[in-house]
């Protein structure tokens, strides 16, 4: 791979040449659009490390609340956020989390789907010092080993040089259903109206933040994942990696 500012590049090939599958491959999307659990699974076919950072962003927030800061003060995370040393590991057994996130050698997982952290970690995660000084962590990390990497500006800002980049999609009824499921299994009482307007909200963040807005990288393969399954959209997102390959 080629050094540069983003930390991937494409793989050389010749004419004749075997050519290799893809070293890092980006996987972004709205929220609840699946493109966490179809990376982790990509992942495990391939045989990479995943790394969420959507979660890494829930680790800032979390941090921030239990430091009783004020989470509308864009200088005040970002200085906590370039002060933290956040480690990314494999899920634990029986965790639900795609991987785990330790904050200065503590492991928080379990605490990142807590309800206040759901609610503020948009408003942290639009901060440009929060994104700059966890890009820069992201780009490392990426830069040491093949990885899938999911979030929602991975092609377009994080590792705009990845080999594949894929854009998950689904309506906002369907990506509803889906998030209700999720709080179901990790026992949050919550009612499906909630969540659509939870949803809403974060879509209009995601998509009006001045740093970093959700839009598809120019060239990301954008697939809408309503009415599939997740073993359906990895197969398709498989075939790209062939296709790539």
């Amino acid at each position: 791979m080629r050094d540069g500012a983003d930390g991937v590049g494409k793989a050389a090939s010749s004419p004749g040449s075997v050519r290799e599958k893809p070293c890092v491959i980006a996987v972004d999307g709205s929220a609840a659009s699946g493109k966490s659990t179809v990376g982790r699974k990509l992942a495990e076919k391939l045989g990479y490390p995943f790394l969420d950072t959507g979660l890494m962003y829930r680790a800032v927030t979390l941090v921030a609340l239990e430091r009783g800061l004020d989470i509308r003060d864009g200088s005040t995370l970002s200085r906590l956020a370039g002060s933290l040393v956040l480690e990314v590991a494999p899920p634990t057994p029986g965790s639900l989390e795609t991987c785990a996130i330790g904050v200065d050698g503590v492991d928080v997982t379990a605490q990142l789907r807590r309800a206040d952290v759901e609610e503020a970690v948009s408003l942290v995660s639009r901060v440009a010092g929060v994104r700059e000084a966890l890009v820069r962590q992201q780009r490392e990390i990426a830069g040491r080993q093949p990885m899938v990497m999911a979030g929602r500006d991975i092609g377009t800002v994080v590792l705009p040089g990845a080999d594949l980049k894929v854009y998950l999609d689904a309506s906002i009824s369907e990506r509803a259903r889906r998030r209700h499921s999720e709080f179901t299994e990790h026992g949050r009482e919550v009612t499906r109206s909630i969540v659509l307007e939870d949803l809403r909200r974060r879509d209009q963040i995601d998509s009006e933040r001045s740093v970093s807005p959700l839009r598809p990288a120019d060239d990301a393969v954008v697939i809408s994942t309503d009415g599939l399954t997740q073993d359906e959209v990895l197969r398709r997102v498989l075939r790209l990696v062939e296709d790539t390959s």
